[in-house]
């Protein structure tokens, strides 16, 4: 993991907060952008804005953002389909980051899918829906408790030798998984729920990833909007001119240089405000009072 120097103070790009290189040759900007929001409600089904959805991901690509972090089962198929609609062909920096290991039978409803069956069978039609021949990053989603771990992670060990997969990583996962995982295959990325409000589960996580050299990709980086209202973020925010959410984004990217957040939303305005999250330094003290 190679650390690269940040642009100019001042400028809403995603690569104000610097780069970091994964597994020595996917160098992404460290804001990127989380692709659920963009399906409709319950992550289920096609967005309300259709035309809405593609220009964020247009817009968040304009902006530098060059990794998008999805998965299979958003909508499920929606957006992956969605991002190549918007962004086929695909510039030459971009990682695309999708996942597999859940299926979906409606609106807020997640099944295990874990089994090797499934997930070639999901990455066969993640490239498909993505126009690619290689995922850079393909994540297991989650572990699922009906399958041994190992049997899940030795068949993605074995499309990453069939090359239809560049690198791999973990998605809700704890240390001991980590560990098991990489006796079998290397690990690129870490991608568990990480937040200003919620992090001390992960915690020990994010300082492994970090000392090894993979990524963490903290999903509920605003803990689902939630983090907004609060006073302490809030009071840190005036301070800065900036808003809640700016600063919970600012508290990650300063929490480790092995995280890269990836915020989501279906709004550009958001995304914007999202991005000017690159360029906020936050004072120890104020580090400290997010602890």
């Amino acid at each position: 993991m190679i650390l690269q120097p940040a642009r100019p103070h001042g400028v809403i790009h995603a690569a104000s907060a610097g780069a970091l290189t994964i597994a020595g040759d996917l160098t992404v900007n460290r804001v990127g952008y989380g692709a659920m929001r963009i399906t409709g409600p319950g992550v289920w089904g096609p967005p309300k804005d259709r035309a809405g959805a593609l220009a964020v991901l247009r817009r968040a690509v304009e902006l530098g953002v060059n990794l998008i972090d999805t998965a299979d089962s958003y909508g499920p198929s929606v957006s992956e389909e969605l991002i190549a609609e918007a962004l086929y062909p695909y510039p030459g920096d971009l990682v695309i980051a999708t996942k597999a290991g859940w299926t979906r039978s409606g609106p807020n409803q997640w099944l295990h899918a874990g089994s090797p069956r499934h997930l070639r069978e999901a990455l066969e039609g993640s490239l498909r829906r993505l126009r690619l021949e290689r995922i850079d990053l393909f994540q297991l989603h989650v572990p699922d408790h009906r399958v041994a771990f190992e049997e899940s992670i030795s068949a993605l060990a074995d499309l990453r030798e069939q090359g239809k997969i560049r690198h791999l990583g973990l998605s809700n996962v704890t240390r001991e998984h980590i560990e098991r995982a990489r006796r079998i295959v290397p690990i690129a990325s870490v991608q568990n729920r990480f937040n200003v409000n919620d992090h001390l589960e992960s915690d020990r996580i994010v300082d492994l990833c970090e000392r090894e050299g993979m990524a963490f990709l903290p999903w509920s980086p605003l803990g689902a909007g939630s983090l907004a209202s609060q006073e302490r973020l809030m009071r840190i925010a005036r301070a800065h001119d900036a808003s809640p959410n700016q600063v919970a984004l600012a508290w990650l990217l300063q929490r480790s240089p092995a995280i890269v957040p990836i915020p989501g939303t279906s709004s550009v305005p958001h995304l914007e405000e999202n991005l000017a999250a690159a360029r906020l330094r936050l004072t120890g003290e104020e580090l400290h009072t997010l602890a």
